[in-house]
């Protein structure tokens, strides 16, 4: 992750932890229906300047039939920006 200046990164940061809590609260279905699968889309950060979120839902490598759910908020047109990610495991 590349993050600058600081204070833009912690919005950023921020942002992209928001984010991952949202796609996280899909019920596994749901999950598990749009795997594999992401999108890009511009938003407004706290400060007023649009960012680009991006969301990515992949099919884990373990374990086996998990999902990798990734959002990436970066300033529009650049490469810097904020990562977060997390591992769904199916219910049992």
């Amino acid at each position: 992750m590349a993050v600058s200046p600081q204070n833009e990164g912690d919005e950023l940061s921020t942002m992209a932890i928001e984010e991952l809590d949202i796609a996280c609260a899909l019920p596994w279905p749901d999950l598990k229906a749009v795997t594999p699968w992401g999108d890009t889309f511009v938003g407004i950060a706290p400060s007023g300047r649009e960012v680009e979120i991006e969301r990515r839902y992949l099919w884990a490598h373990e374990p086996e039939g998990a999902v990798a759910v990734e959002i990436e908020v970066r300033n529009v047109g650049a490469r810097t920006g904020a990562e977060a990610r997390a591992l769904i495991t199916p219910p049992h």
